[in-house]
């Protein structure tokens, strides 16, 4: 429990600190999302309960802060990036026992697809609301430019996950595969 209650607070000041973050101008101002990141390893080492709930977490925050509301017109449905979370992080559940294997560098892309595919949604659904879809190369990077940052931050911030998880003592592994981490 002691790792699920982490996760909890740095799912907060993740969701928090993106405002602050800067954007990377080479990548059309794309954002830099850290919370999917969090999400997504808790899904590889929670059980399931635990898994939905901190994903429930996640999308309720993403969903509290970003609403998007334009005169009586609801863009972005308070409740749709819980339901987004979900499913993703019941793809990455799914794929936990490669993770518990030590295949973590398979985690760590498709991490990088479910961050893009959170973006993917919101977007879809905001243009769909308008009426329209439109795509160009800004629009594209600024989709795929958090997946791509999450696949480069995702392996250190499992490894500083995964040692926080052995600090508190949350045995994920199995007992014969602990010490070949260690």
């Amino acid at each position: 429990m002691i790792l699920f209650v982490i996760l909890l607070v740095l799912v907060f000041f993740g969701q928090v600190a993106e405002f602050f973050i800067p954007t990377i101008p080479w990548m059309y101002n794309a954002h830099v999302y850290i919370v999917p990141v969090f999400v997504f390893f808790g899904a590889t080492v929670l059980p399931f309960p635990l898994m939905l709930t901190l994903a429930f977490v996640a999308g309720f925050l993403l969903d509290a802060l970003t609403a998007q509301v334009i005169g009586s017109r609801v863009e972005i449905s308070v409740g749709s990036s819980i339901v987004i979370y979900a499913a993703l992080a019941g793809i990455m559940h799914g794929l936990r026992p490669l993770f518990i294997r030590g295949r973590w560098e398979i985690h760590c892309v498709v991490c990088g697809m479910c961050t893009s595919a959170i973006v993917l949604a919101q977007y879809l659904m905001i243009t769909f609301r308008r009426g329209y879809v439109f795509f160009s190369p800004e629009i594209w990077w600024q989709i795929g430019g958090p997946g791509i940052m999450a696949v480069l931050i995702s392996p250190v911030v499992f490894w500083i996950l995964h040692w926080v998880a052995q600090v508190t003592g949350y045995p994920y592994l199995p007992s014969s595969r602990r010490g070949e981490y260690e």
